[in-house]
């Protein structure tokens, strides 16, 4: 009864759905003791969408619609102490998304009646210094590790479960080691680079062990702004869409975005926060290559390195796009064309401006420098029809 007790007077973080299968990770590394951790679990997309649109502007971009309703729905069900309850924004806190989402939650919880519930941010950009979460060694090691984790169980699965003998396996032992790892990271042990480079090769190998079917599926790489391209909510479910129409779907790993993301924001002048970033950006790229390669020891695909990704794409590819996903996007189309994924799905989000100007605007040149290659490019929005979306999807597919 005494750990319930403490429990219950801890203070609430809410983390609206973004990283599918890497927030039941990454949530522990905000875990303390004054502070209990929750990813909201609500899928039901209709009722987020016409949630979201009583609080929000309709032409705001899909994201945030789906961001603010499912949020709102989750404080309307009355289990939190709304004096004790925050909103952690799933932002870094650079242009568009990154700054304004602060403003617009804030906004749509007050006219939802919810003023007392505090909006905090990961921004690293020092917007409202006040409201960010403060970063130490601890929170920033055991987040590494949630997104190296959560890199690896998202590849592997997506690679196997296609092709797997006994239906549900490999769901199965993706939740095995996610509540494994999530003890580890909420622990704070094992977290040093030794051990999760020793982690990989037990995940790999343990993942190498599911009887898979000898049969070959078309396989399609999904390419997008960051929430449709990790979060279900924001992709209509495409990876099940596509394995359930016999295909795989290849998602790039989340650390590859950290790297691009390290390489456009920090700061050009040479400064202490600067070597920061670069000491942060070598310990990442070294712990990505041990995951590649222990990947591809064991007979699984992966990406190309950050670093042969970024050079291979800057004949072709503005590297001054930076805003959101930027370069990143037509990056990685590239690199599944290179790596002999030649279908490649485009998601972009209504409303949202730099995947318009910075993917959408580059596809079309994309598709005439490499003619053997299919990019088709679908929108997810309020007014959309799902029917248009997957058809699309399917006129890529066949």
């Amino acid at each position: 009864m005494y750990k319930i007790k403490k429990e219950k007077e801890k203070n609430t973080i809410i983390l609206p759905a973004t990283l599918d299968a890497h927030f039941p990770l990454l949530k522990y590394m905000f875990w303390s003791r004054g502070y209990c951790v929750e990813e909201l679990k609500d899928f039901n997309e209709f009722e987020i969408r016409q949630e979201g649109m009583k609080y929000a502007n309709h032409d705001i971009c899909f994201p945030y619609l789906l961001i603010a309703g499912q949020t709102i729905r989750a404080l309307k069900t009355g289990k939190y102490d709304l004096k004790r309850t925050f909103i952690l924004m799933p932002t870094a806190g650079d242009a568009c998304r990154g700054s304004c989402y602060i403003g617009l939650m804030r906004k749509s919880l007050n006219k939802a009646g919810f003023g007392d519930v505090r909006v905090m941010t990961l921004n690293v950009r020092h917007i409202e210094d006040d409201i960010q979460v403060k970063m130490n060694l601890d929170t920033a090691i055991r987040g590494l590790a949630g997104m190296f984790y959560g890199d690896i169980l998202m590849m592997l699965a997506n690679q196997i479960r296609p092709y797997e003998k006994n239906k549900g396996e490999t769901d199965a032992k993706f939740n095995e080691w996610t509540e494994k790892l999530s003890a580890d990271i909420r622990l704070g042990r094992n977290m040093s680079p030794g051990n999760i480079k020793r982690t990989f090769e037990k995940i790999a190998a343990s993942f190498e062990k599911i009887p898979v079917n000898d049969t070959k599926k078309t396989v399609v790489g999904i390419v997008g702004e960051f929430y449709v391209k990790y979060c279900r909510l924001g992709n209509w479910d495409i990876v099940n869409y596509l394995e359930e129409n016999n295909c795989e779907a290849c998602v790039t790993g989340l650390s590859w975005y950290a790297l691009y993301y390290i390489d456009s924001h920090k700061p050009e002048k040479k400064n202490p926060e600067r070597a920061g970033f670069e000491i942060v950006k070598k310990l990442i790229v070294s712990l990505q290559e041990s995951m590649r390669q222990t990947m591809m020891r064991h007979g699984f695909k992966v990406m190309s390195s950050y670093k042969d990704m970024d050079e291979a794409s800057r004949e072709e590819v503005n590297h001054k796009f930076i805003i959101g996903d930027g370069w990143l996007m037509g990056a990685e189309v590239i690199d599944f064309i290179n790596n002999d994924i030649n279908k490649v799905l485009c998601i972009a989000p209504f409303g949202c401006m730099p995947n318009v100007c910075e993917g959408r605007g580059l596809y079309p040149y994309l598709k005439r420098r490499y003619p053997e290659a299919g990019i088709a490019v679908v929108e997810t929005d309020m007014s959309g029809s799902a029917l248009n979306y997957y058809n699309r999807v399917q006129m890529l597919i066949h």
